[in-house]
């Protein structure tokens, strides 16, 4: 085993010539002794001299403490009496899943946490870890008690998930030295730590990762009322005055999600410095996202253009999957995953074992008359027994 020393060679001795180095097979990694995760999505609390200033921008609108986060009620009392029993007991939390649409405050939940525990928080996501010494490294350094907050935990590769498996329940890390017959396995002690998943689609986790999470919560889409807090509360940390018309307007349009609502309101502030003066009123919002094409429910211009097609070409449907995305030159699983979602949330398109329909709501909204033949349909059996959908 040849030893390289930090000090520089004299001339007398030079060093001999070194051929490229190559790296060593992930079976073959040494006990105890792991290289950095190849990762660069491993980030901490701390701001490092490089940091982009709009992620800078984007970490002081976090809350910090579970007392100044707004809403998820039934989450924050579920995590408070966590927190307490942990800090009681002197150990870690116990590894949690979050699931839910995105932008309802996962990450921050999960920077929260680390907060209150006193500790700090690796974020990665499953994407990166592509090999076993990516999920090795992170597990073999991490400290007594700290967080290791996981994105898109339901995308992680299959070797890195069942690497795992012993490192959640038993906190020991499982390797193989050497191949074939001559292979070793070996285990690594590893300090107590606490896993934090997040995902978007809790049904893609297999059942033994989803099993090893002691609490699995889910993050709800939020009220008026809270929607309205959250803006009032960026705007005053934006230094940009604003009426409670004007949070009430932005927060009607956000769909139910803080972080539309945060994206909305610095559309607002651009127009309202640029065309006026003053804060941010009612009217004045209202003025700025009808220019952004946001209408009072929160659609854009592609979700009208959806109803608006199949109204028109279609008389509301049933109208097929494929035949919605040839027609608006939409990708159908971007109609099924991202558009559909919300207006079928708030009642403007239905499912049905036929094809998609456009209720009577949806009509009303974008200021057409439903004919009797298109109410009969939303009374019918076929319509209100179908479960089958036409893809």
């Amino acid at each position: 085993m040849a030893i390289i020393s930090s000090k520089a060679p004299s001339p007398e001795s030079p060093l001999p010539p070194q051929g490229p180095r190559k790296s060593a097979p992930d079976s073959l990694l040494p006990s105890g002794n792991y290289p950095e995760p190849q990762s660069k999505l491993l980030l901490e609390p701390e701001a490092t001299p490089e940091e982009n200033p709009s992620t800078k921008q984007e970490e002081t609108l976090r809350p910090q403490r579970l007392s100044e986060y707004i809403g998820q009620k039934d989450l924050k009392e579920v995590l408070n009496i966590a927190i307490a029993a942990a800090k009681s007991r002197n150990d870690p939390l116990d590894h949690i899943l979050l699931y839910g649409p995105p932008g309802l405050g996962k990450t921050t939940m999960a920077m929260i946490l680390a907060t209150e525990m006193g500790v700090t928080c690796k974020i990665t996501t499953a994407p990166a870890l592509e090999k076993p010494r990516d999920i090795a490294g992170l597990l073999v350094n991490l400290k007594p008690g700290e967080l290791l907050f996981l994105d898109e935990i339901h995308r992680l590769p299959k070797v890195a998930e069942e690497i795992l498996y012993p490192a959640m329940e038993d906190f020991r890390l499982d390797i193989t030295i050497g191949q074939g017959r001559s292979a070793k396995t070996r285990s690594i002690a590893l300090k107590p730590f606490t896993m934090i998943g997040a995902t978007t689609k809790v049904g893609a986790l297999t059942s033994p990762l989803r099993d090893r999470f002691g609490l699995i919560q889910r993050l709800r889409f939020y009220e008026m009322d809270e929607l309205s807090q959250i803006v009032s509360r960026t705007a005053q940390l934006l230094n940009t005055p604003i009426t409670l018309e004007g949070t009430e307007a932005i927060a009607q349009r956000s769909r139910g999600t803080p972080r539309i609502a945060n994206r909305l309101l610095r559309r607002v502030r651009d127009y309202v410095e640029v065309k006026a003066s003053g804060p941010i009123t009612g009217d004045l919002a209202m003025k700025a996202l009808e220019l952004f094409n946001v209408d009072p429910l929160g659609l854009d211009w592609t979700d009208r253009h959806l109803l608006t097609m199949m109204i028109e070409n279609f008389n509301g449907g049933p109208v097929g999957l494929e035949t919605m995305a040839a027609s608006t030159g939409e990708d159908a699983q971007t109609i099924e995953e991202v558009y559909e979602p919300y207006l079928m949330q708030i009642g403007l398109l239905q499912r049905t074992h036929r094809g998609r329909v456009v209720t009577p709501a949806a009509w009303k909204h974008l200021g057409y008359t439903c004919p009797e033949e298109q109410l009969s349909l939303f009374t019918s059996d076929a319509i209100l027994s179908g479960t089958e959908l036409e893809r």
